[in-house]
């Protein structure tokens, strides 16, 4: 497996190495001492599976408040998304800056996405699923969002936005109230 930091420190594109022979190819997705060089502890406590149907949809941007801050490990297994993640973390050199990279079946990259940051994607094909691990049960009520288009971050989608969910669409924006002084 390689790591590659991204420009928001503590986030990584991961790419397996796969051993390939005339069955087709195997790969480690996970392995527990790789994730600890690079400062991952957590235990996996759910995954998540999504299908998205049509191109330039948006999910996103979730996040949760702490206690239920979670640690994300986002791999697209059909399709293709283009995966954004945005610092949220107070103090940080990098607060609001956004990352994004693609994610596909073919590349196989995954996202590592630390407590502290925002994750959503825009799907780039029809039919996209994409697989959640993360650190932290799901809490409803320390559920939170950004507006996928909100311009103090102004995200580079690749694609028109075609479709989002209602809830999706009434997350705040980053300057908005809610958010000053409870950044993660």
């Amino acid at each position: 497996m390689i790591f590659t930091p991204t420009p928001l420190s503590g986030s990584y594109l991961i790419h397996p190495s796969p051993r390939n022979d005339e069955r087709g190819w195997f790969a480690r997705v996970y392995d527990h001492k790789l994730f600890a060089e690079v400062g991952h502890n957590a235990e996996w406590v759910q995954m998540n599976h999504s299908l998205t149907r049509h191109a330039g949809t948006v999910r996103g941007m979730h996040f949760q408040y702490p206690p239920h801050a979670e640690i994300k490990l986002v791999r697209c297994i059909a399709g293709h998304v283009f995966d954004v993640i945005i610092d949220l973390r107070a103090g940080s050199p990098t607060l609001g800056e956004w990352f994004g990279a693609e994610l596909s079946a073919d590349n196989q990259a995954m996202m590592y996405v630390p407590q502290g940051f925002a994750h959503g994607f825009q799907t780039l094909a029809p039919d996209c699923e994409v697989t959640y691990s993360v650190s932290q049960y799901y809490a409803p009520e320390h559920e939170s969002g950004i507006r996928y288009n909100d311009p103090l971050i102004n995200i580079e989608w690749p694609l028109p936005v075609t479709d989002t969910s209602a809830k999706d669409g009434l997350h705040s924006y980053l300057d908005d109230e809610t958010f000053i002084g409870i950044i993660i």
